[in-house]
């Protein structure tokens, strides 16, 4: 199939008119640390030194994982439809937090072991009722691959603003997320291992024994597709087209957890120019997640302890997104506001 194309935002000339830009607003140089750097990746994206932040939404794609039946997680996988009906009933972190940041948000069916039957607020995108057990055999085949891939860009391209969040829902997906992890990067397997749920810590050993174990048996899954299709799950394949798409249509994206970087990590050894369009919200407290942002050579926004998924830190980190647009739009220079700038 084919991946689309993304554009480096690279522009030495843009960027020395940014960097004046930010540094003729009436503050010392620097001293809004951060958001400096994000108003100059904002402006970069859009390329002007005006930036909008139009219409943000957030993605949360479900799916359920076979891999569930070898025992590596603390809840049941009825959880998963469970926690979709509470998105759709407003009752869940996101619903909250993206509602304060006035966020659309959009629930997507990736492929949970459920019949949610017709419902207005649910997309349904199902490509099968959860993957195969990746324990015993490929999670998905090329072409389920293929078909969650597609329906992710579609849904990105239909999108009207120019900031998309993303989050998940789908009991097993940490155990997909490190084995993904552990395929792409070679960190060693314990320290892409992590609690989930809530694990005991005989319940992360078993864990990381289904994922060896698996992981010598589909030794020859190796390029990115095929570790996506080997060991990911419906909502990390259709998260990975959505990244892709959104960036070659040069919108903001917010990179929330655990398995939301996993969707990128697979993204980005496809098309490497994705991370120029990715502002990565927080270091999610889920072991393995520092070491995925490194290995991406990401600087989160935020380290509050999270590990909900679900974008939570997508929706918190929304308003230093609007913070860092509105002092490049709006802040007084030194010469408009008639402020002596330092003799330094």
């Amino acid at each position: 199939m084919q991946i689309p194309s993304i554009a480096p935002i690279a522009d030495v000339a843009l960027q020395q008119t940014l960097q004046d830009a930010i540094n003729n607003k009436t503050k010392p140089r620097g001293s809004l640390g951060r958001l400096e750097d994000l108003a100059a990746q904002l402006g970069l994206i859009q390329g002007s030194t005006q930036v909008v932040i139009n219409e943000p939404a957030i993605l949360v794609f479900a799916g359920d994982h076979g891999v569930v039946a070898e025992g590596v997680s603390g809840y049941p996988q009825d959880v998963t439809w469970q926690m979709v009906e509470n998105f759709l009933a407003n009752g869940a972190a996101i619903n909250v937090f993206a509602r304060q940041n006035g966020c659309a948000l959009h629930v997507v069916d990736a492929g949970v072991n459920h019949d949610f039957g017709p419902r207005p607020a649910l997309v349904d995108r199902k490509v099968a009722r959860g993957t195969r057990n990746f324990a015993v055999e490929p999670a998905m085949s090329p072409q389920e691959l293929e078909t969650a891939l597609k329906h992710g860009m579609a849904l990105a391209a239909d999108l009207p603003g120019n900031v998309v969040g993303f989050g998940e829902m789908g009991i097993g997906n940490t155990t997909a997320a490190a084995a993904i992890m552990h395929k792409l990067t070679d960190v060693a397997l314990p320290q892409c291992v992590g609690a989930g749920t809530g694990l005991s810590s005989e319940g992360i050993a078993r864990k990381q024994a289904v994922i060896a174990a698996a992981v010598d048996k589909h030794a020859g899954a190796t390029s990115p597709l095929e570790v996506l299709a080997t060991f990911g799950g419906f909502e990390i394949a259709m998260m990975a087209g959505a990244m892709l798409k959104a960036a070659a249509l040069r919108k903001v994206l917010l990179i929330d957890g655990f398995i939301v970087t996993s969707a990128l990590l697979v993204a980005a050894r496809l098309q490497p120019a994705i991370l120029d369009y990715c502002v990565f919200a927080h270091c999610s407290d889920e072991n393995g997640h520092r070491l995925m942002l490194e290995n991406l050579g990401a600087r989160p926004l935020l380290n509050l302890g999270l590990r909900l998924g679900e974008g939570t830190g997508s929706a918190l980190a929304l308003p230093l997104l609007h913070a860092a647009a509105n002092f490049l739009n709006e802040m007084a220079t030194f010469a408009s506001a008639s402020v002596s700038t330092s003799d330094q």
